[in-house]
């Protein structure tokens, strides 16, 4: 099911920070995608010397790699997720309550 950002719903208090834990998750997604890709590459140990200190180099790639790709808009997943929290809290309330979504509360 595809939900829409309402415009009006991108005013109220809390929405900044829900859709930036939004774009947090969806990195942390992306970052297993990104991950699982390098995996399947063959490493050549002339270029960076394989072994340990090439996996955590490939692993720090692959988190900036994913969090670029989430701050320039991912692949919708934190518009997805934004829009269904609000529809679901729209839903048990006149008026969507963001600041109480969740682990993050404040």
């Amino acid at each position: 099911m595809a939900f829409a950002i309402n415009p009006a719903h991108t005013t109220m208090s809390g929405y900044a920070a829900l859709r930036e834990k939004a774009v947090e998750l969806e990195g942390v997604f992306l970052n297993t995608l990104v991950s699982e890709m390098f995996k399947g590459l063959e490493t050549d140990t002339s270029l960076f010397g394989g072994g340990h200190a090439e996996e955590t180099w490939r692993g720090m790639m692959a988190e900036e790699y994913a969090a670029e790709m989430a701050r320039a808009g991912g692949i919708g997943i934190a518009d997805q997720m934004v829009a269904a929290l609000i529809e679901t809290q729209g839903s048990m309330a006149a008026e969507p309550n963001l600041l109480s979504m969740g682990a993050y509360n404040k």
